[in-house]
């Protein structure tokens, strides 16, 4: 896994987007940044082909109402993320 940016960890502390190739998307509160990948809290795995909702329109939702966390504790391994973002700069519709 590369070095990741110094920038990443400034996402420290705050509520975060993990993007994949998958059909998975990590949303949760950034703890930990390690070599092998992110840790988060209060978080919410949501597998887009679960629900009607498109994954975009699902997290501007969670901007707007908060993340609904399905897991008090979580880490994603470094290899599955494309993408790494804070929640507060996602672009509502």
């Amino acid at each position: 896994m590369p070095k990741k940016p110094g920038h990443v960890r400034s996402l420290i502390g705050r509520d975060v987007v993990l993007d994949t190739a998958g059909p998975v998307t990590y949303l949760g509160r950034l703890v930990a940044v390690k070599k092998e990948g992110f840790a988060l809290e209060d978080a919410d795995i949501r597998d887009r082909h679960e629900g009607h909702v498109s994954k975009e329109k699902y997290i501007c939702d969670a901007r707007t109402h908060g993340i609904q966390p399905n897991r008090a504790r979580i880490f994603v391994f470094g290899d599955t993320v494309i993408s790494i973002s804070a929640l507060d700069d996602v672009i509502g519709d």
